[in-house]
């Protein structure tokens, strides 16, 4: 690998590139018009403007992007997280020019991205999973039946669905058909299938999840994390380890995540996500992604690892070249999603110019941002500013230096999420890892009289 291409954008750009750059690779960006000025064009050896600001136009468009790799000599493509790495024909697309695919399989992509096919993998591979249906959904038969036998309240997942969309709750039979009807219009308009099936619902879930990697004959997990700290089914605040798992579940969920990584011959990063049950003490299978995620760093952080040079490595043709008796897990992480999104307002998005950008520092701390003060966040794009990441050697200690490092935190000009990342970390059922889910909307007062 002598010249990697990046086709994203944002922190997760700036983050490959300055992999690539300690390994001695050269780095091409790609950027829209509206980040031709961005870090990420300004860090890579070389930037190719693909399109205009729109992302259907740009950083979506396969054909502009395979084209930049060609013009510009590059042997391989990041796809990083988001837009296309988990399109599994482009990734298709990307081989068949003869370039390095850094990424899975495109057929574990292809398995991993249709949700039924999955779950039936993860039950092959012994990983528990929540009473549902097997496969998808026939929207013929006995509806009811299937519903009355998993219990109400239940869930209709799109199929193809992912990052927290196509998901319905039915909690009761008088609502049961018209609910199935909205999800299978939503999932055909989001993931182009209208296939979708049931699950159980989990009240006051945990979301927990293992980052599994491997070299398609060997695989490890770099332990686990929680995301609980959501908001709609997006992940506000990530942590690793997860806080107060029962040791055998946190041994099965790694195990298994390992085993599914086995039994499909995955290669690179992934991560197995699960829900777990505090009041059944019991955790079930969601879904695997099969790509970097962006809580990555935190793993980074209790392992020593760097995950985006792992990656770089493995899709080079390197072996792993450790086990998982190798892997170390020391102390405790938090990574604070940065948004420029006002969470008073209804979470409303904040473009604008960053006046100012203040980043606290100090052991322990570390700071993944695309931004830096003077330019413009626009309105195109995921809201993500920047990560704010700390590490310590236990959970009570990662708190209090999470604590510092937000009050030290000041970004000027536009709008952005630290204020609320303030008022979480004192949040008492957050301190106590008692929250879930739906912490964030069930608190009153969190979000301000307007949200």
């Amino acid at each position: 690998m002598k010249k990697l291409l990046i086709a994203n954008r944002g922190e997760i750009a700036v983050r490959i590139i300055r992999a690539a750059k300690e390994m001695g690779i050269a780095t091409v960006a790609v950027a829209s018009e509206a980040d031709r000025e961005s870090d990420a064009a300004r860090y890579a050896d070389e930037c190719v403007v693909v399109g205009p600001a729109p992302a259907g136009l740009s950083y979506l468009n396969q054909d502009a992007v395979i084209s930049a790799a060609a013009d510009t000599g590059a042997d391989a493509v990041h796809p990083g997280y988001g837009f296309l790495s988990e399109n599994a024909g482009f990734a298709r697309r990307v081989q068949d020019a003869g370039l390095i695919w850094v990424g899975p399989n495109p057929d574990s992509i292809d398995l991993m991205g249709d949700k039924a096919r999955a779950r039936q993998a993860a039950i092959d591979a012994g990983v528990p999973v929540l009473a549902g249906t097997d496969g998808v959904l026939d929207v013929s038969g006995d509806l009811e039946a299937l519903a009355e036998g998993i219990g109400y309240p239940l869930v209709v997942k799109a199929s193809a669905g992912g990052g927290g969309r196509g998901i319905r709750r039915i909690n009761a039979r008088a609502v049961l058909r018209s609910t199935v009807e909205v999800a299978q219009a939503e999932a055909l308009a989001a993931f182009n299938s209208s296939d979708v099936y049931f699950e159980r619902f989990v009240t006051h879930a945990r979301h927990v999840e293992v980052q599994i990697f491997g070299d398609g004959e060997s695989w490890v997990h770099l332990g686990d994390r929680d995301c609980s700290m959501q908001r709609r089914q997006q992940k506000v605040i990530e942590e690793a380890p997860a806080p107060g798992l029962p040791d055998d579940l946190r041994e099965l969920m790694r195990e298994t995540s390992v085993q599914l990584a086995r039994q499909t011959a995955y290669v690179g990063a992934g991560t197995v996500e699960f829900l777990y049950d505090p009041e059944r003490q019991e955790i079930a299978f969601i879904e695997m992604n099969t790509r970097l995620q962006v809580e990555h760093p935190i793993s980074e952080a209790i392992t020593g690892i760097d995950l985006v040079r792992e990656q770089l490595r493995i899709a080079a043709g390197e072996k792993l070249g450790y086990g998982q008796s190798d892997i170390r897990l020391d102390g405790h992480a938090f990574e604070f999603r940065i948004n420029a999104e006002d969470p008073n307002n209804n979470f409303m998005p904040s473009p604008g110019r960053i006046e100012s950008l203040d980043l606290s520092g100090g052991p322990g701390v570390r700071a993944d941002f695309g931004f830096r003060a003077g330019q413009t966040v626009v309105p195109f794009y995921d809201s993500l500013l920047g990560k704010l990441i700390v590490w310590d050697v236990d959970r009570e200690h990662a708190l209090a230096r999470a604590a510092r490092v937000l009050d030290e935190t000041e970004i000027g000009g536009i709008s952005t999420t630290v204020p609320l990342m303030r008022r979480l970390v004192a949040l008492d059922d957050f301190r106590s890892a008692t929250h879930h889910t739906t912490t964030i909307e069930s608190v009153p007062g969190l979000l301000g009289e307007s949200a």
